[in-house]
């Protein structure tokens, strides 16, 4: 059967994308899980040239709500800054956005298990002076509006007595471009994110040195500066207890089948 993943417009138009696969699981095939996601944020969201929505999100999306429960899914942009509200708000049934667990937004929604370990990190172009850490203080650092990257940033300027300028853009990819064009001196943001710019870039590189990843002790830990090590979680309103729990099933039962693996394999390395 035909497998389709829609993704649906900020002013309520929706696009169909046909992806390959098939239909599973036992849920009500009738019902349409909406998810809230900000797009692009590459590669976890984001549209091909051709206008396909693809990514590791979108991926896992497919193989937990429709491949294992049986719903049919739709992928609905919406900025990041904004989207816990827009969830409570009702205009979608989850988020679903590389979006880390904290406990400031456990107090609004709740979130599955986790399913995805990040690093937040920098990176810096090749030509630039900046070699560790230290080397951040009187700079100014891009983020993204409402991500852990902008609080990473934060916890740096504190560290700094204030002395770091921090820039925040509605996407990453603001961020990005204010380091090309040397209207920033570094980005502060999730490796896996930043890993995909570098590798598409041919003058941008990690800042390196141990990080938070080592002083956890973690035994995968990147060979590059890390400021937190966070857990991604799909987030829920307070009250959908009962798809929360469905959705726990099914994320243990691709890792336990090897789907999650085999998805994993195809954006990351290692």
């Amino acid at each position: 059967m035909e497998r389709r993943t829609f993704l649906k417009g900020s002013a309520g138009a929706a696009a169909a994308f046909t992806l390959a696969g098939c239909l599973g699981g036992g849920g009500s095939g009738s019902e349409t899980i909406t998810i809230g996601s900000d797009i692009p944020y590459r590669p976890f969201e984001y549209e091909t040239t051709e206008g396909e929505l693809v990514g590791f999100d979108v991926d896992i999306a497919q193989a937990v709500f429709t491949d294992e429960l049986g719903y049919e899914h739709e992928f609905q942009k919406t900025s990041f800054d904004s989207i816990i509200p827009s969830l409570n708000n009702g205009n979608f049934r989850v988020i679903m956005s590389a979006m880390t667990i904290t406990e400031d937004r456990a107090e609004q929604i709740d979130f599955s298990d986790p399913y995805f370990t990040a690093y937040q990190t920098v990176i810096v172009l090749n030509e630039s002076d900046i070699s560790s850490k230290e080397d951040l203080q009187g700079v100014t650092v891009g983020v993204q509006k409402g991500t852990t990257g902008e609080s990473a940033a934060a916890s740096l300027k504190e560290e700094f007595g204030g002395d770091l300028t921090i820039q925040s853009y509605d996407q990453v990819t603001g961020a990005f471009d204010a380091l090309r064009n040397n209207q920033v001196s570094a980005v502060v943001n999730d490796n896996t994110v930043n890993a995909e710019f570098v590798e598409q870039s041919d003058n941008v590189r990690f800042l390196e040195g141990a990080g938070a990843a080592e002083e956890q002790g973690s035994e995968n830990a990147p060979p590059y500066l890390t400021l937190t090590v966070e857990e991604y979680g799909i987030g829920f309103r307070k009250d959908d207890d009962d798809l929360r729990e469905e959705v726990n099933g099914a994320l243990q039962t691709i890792r336990d089948n090897g789907t999650y693996d085999e998805i994993y394999s195809e954006y990351f390395s290692g």
